[in-house]
């Protein structure tokens, strides 16, 4: 019986490039998830300049961004930040899918991993929460996940 071909992504981003999606929309928060990414890629090996931020005005917005960037094949992986909270109409609804979707179909695209980093929240309290305060930093989460993407991303046929 022989043993099985695991593959694994490693935490180590040295030498890689990273695009990064963000929303201008709710900038408060926004602004402290982009700093979590930021964080977190150099942290793991990447040089400042190898990290390339790209800002578009709300959610909506964040799949046409990281398509062009996707497109482009300069990077090693590509995260997508926002936040999108609930107000008191459907559009917060509308908004969610679309990013959502938008943001999955090029994720299956292929051209380079995507982390999804985009808040969801029933109002602003939960979203400075994952911003930074008691849930951790979910911009961080993201990039963490673009990292061992980007090495698995490698290895995989």
């Amino acid at each position: 019986m022989s043993a099985a071909k695991i593959l694994e992504g490693m935490l180590n981003a040295q030498g890689k490039s990273f695009g990064i999606v963000v929303s201008r929309f709710n900038s408060l928060v926004t602004r402290e998830l982009l700093r979590g990414a930021q964080d977190c890629l150099l942290r793991h090996g990447v040089q400042e300049k190898d990290i390339t931020i790209a800002w578009v005005p709300g959610a909506g917005e964040i799949p046409q961004a990281l398509k062009r960037l996707a497109d482009s094949k300069k990077f090693d992986a590509l995260i997508a930040l926002g936040c999108v909270i609930r107000g008191g109409t459907p559009h917060f609804d509308q908004v969610v899918a679309l990013v959502t979707r938008g943001v999955g179909e090029i994720a299956l695209q292929g051209n380079a991993p995507v982390a999804f980093g985009v808040l969801t929240t029933e109002n602003l309290e939960q979203a400075l929460e994952r911003a930074g305060a008691k849930a951790g930093n979910k911009g961080w989460d993201a990039a963490l996940a673009a990292v061992e993407m980007s090495s698995l991303w490698e290895k995989l046929p």
